[in-house]
């Protein structure tokens, strides 16, 4: 699962910098803004409820979405809820998905499924 979170750990340093940095200035570009916003999004990602893990397979497809700005139009605010909903569609809808990933396996048709349902349930949280 190197593809899925191989850039989580330094995508996550960068916006800690970044956000540290942030508090000192406001004149942020564009490309600053969006790795601070990305970062807060994929900390929220990254939250569990005590007693509650959350399978692997659906951190995969989570931490893909993060990843890759699948989650750069839903408000921080709102990850949570996209999350909850995004899961229990990929659970009923691409349940055969969500197995390859747990098996490893990250192929295009797992890709295209997460793509899809990530854009249906991210327009109900539009910005």
């Amino acid at each position: 699962m190197k593809k899925v979170a191989g850039t989580l750990k330094l995508d996550q340093a960068q916006f800690r910098e970044l956000e540290a940095f942030a508090k000192f200035g406001s004149d942020l570009d564009a490309s600053t803004k969006l790795t601070i916003e990305r970062g807060r999004r994929n900390l929220e990602v990254l939250k569990q409820p005590q007693f509650s893990p959350v399978k692997v397979e659906d951190q995969v497809a989570m931490i893909y979405c993060c990843t890759n700005g699948l989650l750069d139009s839903v408000p921080v605010s709102e990850v949570k809820n996209f999350e909850k909903d995004f899961l229990r569609n990929m659970n009923a809808q691409h349940k055969a998905s969500l197995d390859l990933l747990k098996a490893g396996k990250l192929e295009d048709s797992v890709i295209a499924d997460i793509k899809q349902t990530a854009k249906e349930i991210s327009s109900r949280y539009k910005q």
